[in-house]
């Protein structure tokens, strides 16, 4: 399947505001791979989601899940539903369409919202981060540090910072001009796929890119490895094996988390414009779609608390179901 690019035959350049739409090319052109893309990605939507809400639902439901670190991993897993919902939603549309369409507002509202949501995990990770060192390297001054208040600021900033930063990219990317194509080599409204279509200079776009992005993306990494080092030294003074591996297992689906997240991120944004390519939807497809299906997974079968949490979350859910059956099947026999 070949996509046919869109020319303003009278002036030979279209500005990005007069385009009505732009073309996805997905990830594959083959009519044949369309269904069975869908029912792959469909089936890991389900997955991201379902088991994000169970840790959401798990952790309000559960007193003792009622602390820092996992008041900061409910707000993960809900990013996480909508990080992956701006990408997934508009590509499981177009393996069912013949037409790959999207138009400008959505492309710029789903690279908006991409945006967001990707920060948002970002310094929520590092948020984590902190969390962990303040439980293991400053243990009693834990409670009185990582109040309420101080968690809530440590949220609101994440948001806050997260959609001035997504803001500025977007408003830069509506300022550039586009000519012959309206083809995007992608699956969703990336920012380097899109600048790659413009005959505009992307100078702003890229300097802006290559400095205020990586240090939006790097200062809350830089955070979480300051924390880990920090939490490594102190782990290594305490003289028994069990407990250095009782220390450490408290931080271990973190880091998990971590790695899978930064690694990708790392591999396609910390390069430039001209060395992006269709191979780094691979890596992109890791960090948008599959680090969210993950999450779940890493931060429930690597954590007792966790895993106690969803036994009673479902304990409660088969109780109300099998009471509601009981009712049903009552008042049937009444009648």
């Amino acid at each position: 399947m070949t996509f046919p690019p869109v020319v303003n035959a009278s002036c030979g350049m279209s500005n990005l505001s007069r385009l009505s739409e732009f073309i996805l090319t997905g990830l594959s052109s083959r009519p044949e791979d369309q269904k069975p893309l869908f029912v792959l990605f469909f089936a890991i939507y389900l997955v991201t989601v379902t088991g994000n809400l169970l840790i959401i639902l798990a952790i309000h439901s559960d007193p003792q899940l009622q602390n820092p670190m996992y008041f900061f991993l409910s707000i993960l897993s809900c990013a996480d539903i909508c990080y992956t919902t701006v990408i997934v939603r508009k590509m499981l549309m177009n393996f069912l369409s013949e037409k790959k369409i999207i138009s400008y507002a959505e492309c710029l509202t789903q690279m908006y919202f991409f945006l967001v949501f990707g920060s948002i995990d970002s310094y929520l990770l590092a948020a984590m981060a902190i969390d962990r060192y303040l439980a293991i390297c400053k243990p009693f001054h834990y409670i009185a540090i990582m109040n309420c208040s101080c968690c809530v600021s440590l949220v609101a900033f994440s948001i806050t910072f997260s959609c001035l930063h997504s803001l500025l990219h977007v408003i830069l990317v509506s300022q550039l001009t586009f000519c012959a194509s309206n083809v995007i080599h992608h699956f969703f409204c990336d920012v380097n796929p899109v600048l790659k279509l413009s005959c505009s200079s992307t100078f702003v776009n890229e300097v802006v890119a290559m400095t205020e992005g990586p240090a939006s993306v790097l200062a809350p990494f830089v955070c979480i490895i300051i924390s880990y080092l920090r939490i490594l030294i102190v782990i290594l003074k305490i003289p028994t094996a069990a407990g250095k591996l009782k220390a450490f297992s408290t931080c271990s689906s973190h880091l998990a988390v971590v790695t899978l997240f930064y690694g990708s991120v790392s591999y396609v944004y910390l390069q430039p414009l001209a060395s992006y390519t269709v191979k780094d939807q691979i890596a992109t497809t890791n960090y948008t779609i599959l680090t969210s299906r993950l999450n779940p997974f890493i931060c429930s079968l690597r954590n007792k608390d966790m895993k106690r949490g969803l036994e009673k979350l479902m304990n409660k859910m088969k109780y109300q179901v099998d009471r509601l059956s009981s009712t049903k099947a009552s008042k049937i026999r009444g009648l």
